[in-house]
């Protein structure tokens, strides 16, 4: 294998962890933000329909505050009112309008957001929208040396662009009504059905391709064996061409140095940054599309595969990858461009996937304690930079860089997405590159050993370790919807299910030395010959 490939598996794969399972946070509590009696409400996105003289408008979305009355779920229930601008525009003191049976539009600043809900609902509003200064939401919430509110309306913060659109409105004359509702979340979306079977249907291509060149590399040794055995028995088998056995040293230095990438993804992330991952991105994608296109191509059109020519820099290049190159880097090229449209994600997807299966038929995992102590180490990562990352940097440093936060762009390239369909907040599930790269080394390895111990499907670990990995991310996308979106560490949920499944397996079947240390079944060399 040469330099240049090795140094692209590396790559790929110091890329393949940062991200885990996401759905969007539509509720979440937050332990900084004080409680108290009258004070404890849970924060929740809020849409706000809109109408200009009977006519719909614009739907923006707000943040519901930690006191008041929680919002409607349903839209049908939800009533549409109409808007009236605050005077004073603080609503600080006593309104100079009648409000009975609005919602009223207040300007954020001058004094507690308890007294401006308490203003306006001594006033007979309806409910309250706080316009903020800046183009982020904030969270309204209670002063811890104030008395237990009595707030019996509605209150959400807009950003400054929406409410400044209402506000213009208003004063040109319009009439604006407004609709305030916080629907929930479906239990269960299309868009996780289909995640679902692409990580499953990735894990099974690449698993199937790495067993199919791993036999034909056996048999091809086998055939040298015994036609010259006097030549070649002092050569020891190295496996297949073009093949990288990790060890346990770079499992664990593997998930080491993507800790401090992740770090350096989280502090340096911003527009720029997220545009070189996108370059890196292209390019991975490009070598991992075309080695797939020319796998699947070489069947029909053999000759052009076993035909060479010699490419500057790129040594001999067969004829067929020289027909196939252009067509993959046209192909991430117009992707890039138009990454921002609302198909991209198919692009995306492709070349993922395409990047997944290249790597799991490069990259291999020599036995079962290799990927154990992979597994385990992904494992603690995973659950680390989730949750426990978030009392080091007040937020969990996994689900910011995942979604590109502080970038302006949805996030990294770095995953697999789909468009959540039935979901009336929309936006993507996702899914990590190493939520299914790390798992499937370690099934493609079990095909491999069964395989190679002529193991049936149902006496062998490949079905048994698939059907642990769909179990725990079915179990992922159940934890994901039930906890309203927030970001779930995959791993979390699927390295208990696939790693313990294989290693009760192998106990209960007597196979687990030969599967820890050789990663191979006891066989006789081809060229002994027994004698009766």
């Amino acid at each position: 294998m040469d330099r240049r490939r090795e140094l692209w598996v590396g790559l790929l794969l110091f890329f393949a962890v940062p991200c885990s399972v996401l759905g969007g946070d539509i509720a979440h509590d937050d332990d900084l933000a004080p409680k108290q009696p009258g004070c404890e409400n849970v924060f929740v996105l809020v849409k706000v329909q809109t109408w200009i003289d009977d006519k719909p408008g614009s739907e923006y979305v707000g943040v519901g505050a930690r006191f008041g009355t929680l919002m409607e779920s349903k839209e049908k229930h939800a009533n549409r009112t109409n808007l009236t601008l605050a005077e004073p525009s603080d609503f600080c003191s006593e309104p100079k309008n009648k409000l009975t049976g609005n919602v009223v539009l207040v300007h954020r600043g001058n004094c507690k957001f308890t007294r401006k809900a308490s203003v306006a609902q001594q006033a007979g509003a309806e409910a309250m929208l706080v316009i903020n200064y800046h183009k982020e939401l904030y969270k309204m919430v209670c002063d811890k040396t104030e008395p237990n509110p009595n707030i019996s309306i509605p209150a959400v913060m807009l950003p400054q662009d929406a409410g400044g659109n209402l506000e213009k409105s208003i004063r040109s004359g319009a009439k604006v009504a407004v609709q305030l509702y916080s629907p929930e979340r479906p239990l269960v979306d299309t868009a996780e059905v289909f995640l679902w079977l692409m990580a499953v249907g990735t894990i099974l291509c690449a698993s199937y391709w790495s067993a199919w060149t791993s036999r034909e590399a056996a048999l091809e040794y086998e055939k040298l064996l015994k036609d010259a055995p006097d030549d070649v028995l002092n050569v020891e088998e190295t496996g297949s061409s073009g093949v990288v056995d990790i060890n346990t040293t770079s499992a664990v230095l593997f998930v080491v140095i993507a800790s401090c990438f992740l770090i350096l993804l989280y502090k340096l992330m911003s527009f720029w940054f997220v545009e070189l991952l996108v370059v890196l991105f292209c390019i991975g994608g490009v070598e991992g599309l075309q080695t797939c296109l020319v796998a699947l191509l070489s069947r029909w059109f053999k000759r052009a595969g076993e035909s060479f020519i010699k490419v500057p820099f790129f040594g001999a290049v067969s004829y067929l990858t020289m027909a196939v190159t252009p067509f993959c880097i046209a192909f991430a090229v117009v992707w890039a461009v138009y990454r921002r449209i609302s198909f991209a994600w198919i692009g995306q997807d492709i070349l993922g996937i395409a990047l997944i299966i290249t790597v799991l038929q490069i990259v291999r995992v020599p036995n079962l304690k290799v990927g154990t102590v992979l597994l385990s180490c992904a494992f603690l990562y995973d659950i680390f930079w989730v949750f426990v990352s978030k009392k080091w940097f007040h937020e969990s440093v996994m689900i910011v860089v995942a979604r590109g936060d502080r970038s302006g762009e949805d996030g990294i390239p770095m995953l697999l997405k789909i468009p959540r369909m039935f979901d009336p907040w929309g936006g993507y599930s996702i899914i990590g590159f190493g939520d299914i790269l790390l798992p499937g080394l370690v099934i493609a390895f079990a095909l491999r050993y069964d395989w190679a111990a002529r193991k049936s499907l149902r006496a062998g670990y490949f079905l048994w370790a698939m059907t642990a990995y769909g179990t725990g991310l079915l179990i992922t996308y159940v934890a994901l919807n039930l906890m309203d979106g927030h970001g779930q560490p995959a791993l979390l949920y699927i390295v208990p299910f696939t790693l313990g499944t294989f290693l009760a397996l192998g106990k209960k079947r007597g196979d687990l030395r030969n599967l820890w240390t050789k990663g191979e079944p006891d066989r006789v060399c081809p060229h002994v010959r027994l004698t009766q």
